[in-house]
């Protein structure tokens, strides 16, 4: 027993020394790809692949069940909650084409290429690969489109796709193991259920979203107890819906979007400065391992294949890969210009969409953890026999996999410089006229509301701030033109203006006349005002 203990805690340890090796090479490797402007996503999986062939270190194997349940709801919570919902909402019809159209129609394509092209490939084995393989992955879209200057309308497309899309290819991908096992496929019974999933997955979604609002609003206001919620959220909204059999993919975008939309009244800033911290840290570190583990799994993936020749496999691995892009390529063109043809209200309600947008998007189409995670996650046998040509998928999977990460990925960046794309400035003049409207809202107020009662010296203080906002009143300087009953009159109408700044910018949030992400960052800022605050306050 002893002994046992033993071996045990020895694989313990060991398991924890590569988890804190991995850490620091992501670490690492993320500021190597800040400073030569890759995609971290890239550099890991490269990474990842040199690591693995280093003579004398221990095989690390990913289990697709840690991705689904561990990995998964944090990842896609995280994408959903920086998503803006109007935006979301504004771009529906493009991210549903996308989400839902160009999966399904990439899944059946690519199971007619390896029908035809693979010998042996029966349709079942085809059309499971082709769903493994259609989702494009929702972190590598976002690391791959950082930085790049690509209107907000086009990233909001690419993050909302990536978020819907998981749910599309994963139902595809468990009717596709069920006709591999039955040898059948009813195809209007597959439609049907795939609502019934996706719709209920989404109801879940929304009312643990509102279950968790209402926790937030009755629980005291404490940031460590906030931050925690926001991360038994996600996996509550996904074990949910898992335990019933429906999407709990879209069961966690569903909540949230829903808890992000209405963030600003259920958080005070300290819990949503503190939440905003531990989030990107977390999110950090769980897309480094992600990432890096897809790296590591070539050898082992290699190592289960001995029927097909490395010549065969190169080619069976490259007729996947290219077909996979161009199916996206000759999807998204006609998607994005057939709508406008035959609907006028289309056509006077939104401006032709520009060409290298459209390219952009087309060429966006990189794909992750998820299509490797349901490689991985196929079952063994079939009834008696073994699933047909398993190892052969899970090593096709992680060919489009590196693929679309690498060429795709390492291209991008000099496509958009290639195309022209520069950023755009309505996103800035928005912003600006957002600041604007609010700082004449609050100049408004203190001369109609504090021009009797305070004195002149906080006053003159006060709307010092507010006409110029060029320079922070620091306390020491306060303090040496007014009185500590002064200092504290300043500080009392200083938050009940930084209120009134949330006030103005919700009203403007609601009414749709502010953008998700200058709301974002002005929210961010009063924040960080009021905490300051407080702290000159306590001090």
């Amino acid at each position: 027993m002893i002994f046992y203990k033993l071996v045990f805690a020895f694989h313990i340890m060991e398991n924890i020394t590569v988890v804190l090796i991995l850490l620091a090479v992501v670490t690492a490797l993320a500021e190597i790809a800040d400073r030569v402007k890759i995609p971290y996503p890239i550099l890991l999986v490269l990474a990842g692949i040199a690591i693995s062939v280093m003579p004398g270190l221990p095989s690390v194997s990913l289990d697709p069940d840690l991705i689904f349940l561990i990995f998964l709801p944090p990842v896609l919570y995280s994408a959903a909650w920086t998503t803006s919902w109007p935006d979301f909402k504004a771009a529906k019809r493009a991210i549903s084409l996308l989400a839902i159209g160009c999966v399904l129609f990439t899944t059946v394509l690519v199971a007619v290429v390896a029908h035809y092209f693979i010998p042996g490939f029966n349709w079942p084995e085809a059309f499971v690969l082709g769903a493994i393989i259609s989702p494009p992955d929702a972190v590598a879209a976002s690391a791959a489109t950082k930085g790049l200057g690509i209107p907000r309308r086009i990233t909001t497309i690419l993050e909302g796709e990536s978020l819907v899309n998981d749910a599309t290819g994963l139902i595809a991908y468990r009717y596709g193991i069920a006709a591999a096992a039955s040898g059948s496929f009813i195809f209007w019974l597959a439609g049907m259920n795939f609502f019934y999933v996706a719709g209920v997955g989404i109801a879940i979604g929304l009312v643990l979203g509102q279950i968790f609002k209402w926790i937030h609003k009755i629980t005291p206001d404490n940031p460590i107890n906030d931050t925690t919620l926001t991360f038994i959220a996600p996996y509550t909204a996904y074990l949910v819906a898992e335990q019933i059999h429906v999407s709990g993919v879209l069961s966690v975008v569903a909540c949230g979007l829903f808890l992000s939309w209405n963030s600003a009244t259920i958080f005070k800033h300290q819990s949503r400065l503190n939440a905003v911290s531990v989030w990107n840290t977390v999110i950090f570190i769980l897309n480094g391992l992600i990432f890096i583990l897809i790296g590591l799994q070539l050898p082992i993936i290699f190592k289960n294949i001995h029927d097909h020749s490395f010549a065969e496999l190169l080619f069976y691995a490259s007729i996947i890969s290219v077909a996979t892009i161009l199916l996206r390529l000759i999807w998204v063109y006609p998607g994005a210009y057939l709508p406008r043809w035959f609907s006028k209200r289309i056509r006077k309600a939104e401006p032709r969409p520009d060409p290298r947008l459209v390219t952009i998007v087309a060429w966006s189409g990189m794909r992750g953890v998820v299509s490797l995670a349901a490689a991985l996650a196929l079952p063994l046998t079939v009834g008696s026999a073994p699933f047909p040509h398993r190892d052969l998928i899970i090593f096709l999977t992680f060919s489009v996999i590196f693929a679309t990460l690498v060429i795709q990925g390492i291209s991008l960046p000099h496509l958009v410089k290639w195309l022209g794309i520069k950023p755009s400035d309505e996103e800035m003049k928005e912003e600006q006229e957002a600041r604007l409207k609010i700082v004449s809202h609050v100049i408004e107020h203190i001369e109609e509301n504090y021009s009797i009662g305070l004195s002149d010296e906080v006053l003159n203080q006060i709307k010092t701030k507010y006409e110029i906002r060029v320079q922070r009143i620091r306390k020491t300087e306060s303090t040496g033109k007014l009185s500590l009953d002064q200092v504290t009159d300043f500080h009392r109408v200083q938050k009940e203006i930084i209120q009134l700044e949330r006030s103005v910018l919700n009203t403007m949030r609601k009414e749709g006349r502010i953008s998700e992400e200058a709301s974002r960052k002005i929210e961010y800022e009063l924040d960080l005002e009021e905490t300051r605050l407080i702290l000159e306050t306590q001090n």
